[in-house]
């Protein structure tokens, strides 16, 4: 699961797809439930959470 801002977000789904060979899914982080929550490229404020099908994130929710 990766953290990203709209600048690095293809970053983000590139890392996810070779790390785990699998399309990912991309969620926008919704204002109310941000936990000031940051890039993992940057310290910008996260907007999505990049994820794969896999992880023990449940995405969409």
């Amino acid at each position: 699961m990766v953290y990203s801002c709209l600048e690095h977000i293809d970053i983000a789904l590139d890392d996810v797809v070779d790390e785990t060979g699998e399309p990912p899914i991309l969620n926008k982080i919704e204002r109310e439930s941000d936990l000031s929550t940051t890039c993992e490229y940057c310290q910008n404020p996260a907007i999505y959470v990049v994820a794969n099908t896999h992880s023990d994130t449940i995405c969409g929710q």
